[in-house]
Parts: C-alpha cells; sequence; structure tokens
C-alpha cells in the first residue's frame, strides 16, 4: 500500500500538536519536493521526498527520547522503506548510511530550512530579501539559532556534493511562494498583525 500525503498529514497532526513542528515539518516537505528536482532524482521521486521532509520529526514532540524510532517503524509498516532509510539517517550521530540522493538531501534540507526560518524572522522584511550571505553570517554566530548544529548543515551539503551558498539560495526560493503559511514575511509583518 502507497502511503498517500492526505494520510501523512492526518498521522502527523494526531502525533504532533504544536504548529511550530507541523510548520517545520511543512516547510521541509516543501524543500524536498522542490529538492527531487534539484538534486537530480527525477519528477518520480518528489512524493516520497515530500513524505520524508513532512514527516522526519513527526514523533519527537510525543516520544523526544524514541526520535526516529517510532516514525520509522510506522513508515516501514506503510510499505515506504526508502523514507524510512532517510527519515532513520536525517541526523549524522545516529550512524545510519547516505546511501541515496533522498537521505542526503533530507539531511541537507532539514536544519538548514528551520535555520533560514529563524533568519526571516528576525529581519524586518523577512524571506523576501534574504541572501546566502547574511544566512553564512548567521550560521557563524553560534549564539543565533543555536539548537541548529552547525555540523548537521555542513555534512548534509557536502554529502549532497553541493555549494552552501547555492544550497542556502535554493532553500530560499522554495520557501519563497510559502513565505505567509510558513510566518517567514520578517518582523515588520509580525508586527503588523500584532497591531491589527
Amino acid at each position: 500500500m502507497e502511503l498517500t500525503r492526505d494520510q501523512a498529514w492526518q498521522h502527523l497532526c494526531e502525533w504532533t500538536l504544536t504548529d511550530a513542528l507541523r510548520i517545520h515539518g511543512r516547510s521541509v516537505e516543501v524543500v524536498m519536493r522542490a529538492a527531487a528536482l534539484q538534486y537530480g532524482a527525477g519528477e518520480e521521486d518528489v512524493e516520497a521526498f515530500g513524505l520524508a521532509g513532512l514527516m522526519h520529526d513527526a514523533d519527537y514532540e510525543a516520544w523526544p527520547e524514541e526520535h526516529p524510532k517510532r516514525i520509522v517503524a510506522w513508515l516501514e509498516e506503510q510499505g515506504e522503506s526508502a523514507v524510512a532509510h532517510a527519515v532513520s539517517a536525517h541526523f549524522t550521530q545516529w550512524g545510519v548510511a547516505h546511501e541515496t540522493v533522498l537521505d542526503k538531501a533530507l539531511l541537507a534540507c532539514d536544519e538548514l530550512t528551520g535555520f533560514i526560518g529563524a533568519c526571516c524572522l528576525v529581519r524586518p522584511e523577512g524571506i523576501s530579501t534574504l541572501t546566502p550571505r547574511s544566512v553564512k553570517k548567521k550560521l557563524k554566530s553560534k549564539g543565533f539559532a543555536a539548537g541548529v548544529d552547525r555540523r548537521e548543515v555542513a555534512a548534509g551539503v557536502e554529502l549532497l556534493g553541493a555549494d552552501l551558498g547555492a544550497h542556502i539560495q535554493f532553500i530560499i526560493d522554495a520557501l519563497k511562494p510559502f513565505a505567509g503559511e510558513f510566518g517567514l514575511q520578517g518582523s515588520d509583518a509580525a508586527m503588523g498583525k500584532a497591531g491589527t
């Protein structure tokens, strides 16, 4: 049985109650769908890439100490072994081999997508004027978005065989059409919402 996107979203919502983690899954889904085409996997792989992005942290909120074992097992039960393997490999310190473009892309896109989101929150114009140079500068500041593991960012980009600046630009471009949905319009937009 092939897992549909709607079934995956429903399962994510059952296990993840906070908007922040749902938005993270959704934003990584968007980036991963684009990554399937950007990094040579192909049109036929877009759905699998999207599922991996959407579901990679689905068990984190409810069972952080077991992450990602529960979601990997569930994906295996759904017949999504390639997606399950990518999810099991989205943190290098777990020691799971990165065998496919899907595995490497999820590692390269996960932390960096979240980091770019954090960059948008502190900029008046948000993602609309964000540049790779600005993101790289923030990556060097260990106090900014301290929860983002810079080693994971570097490892993912290296495994994917991408240039860091080009990969950052790719993620920015993938996220821009969804800026409203993901709250990436910046601090000016946030102030405007607060004032209404």
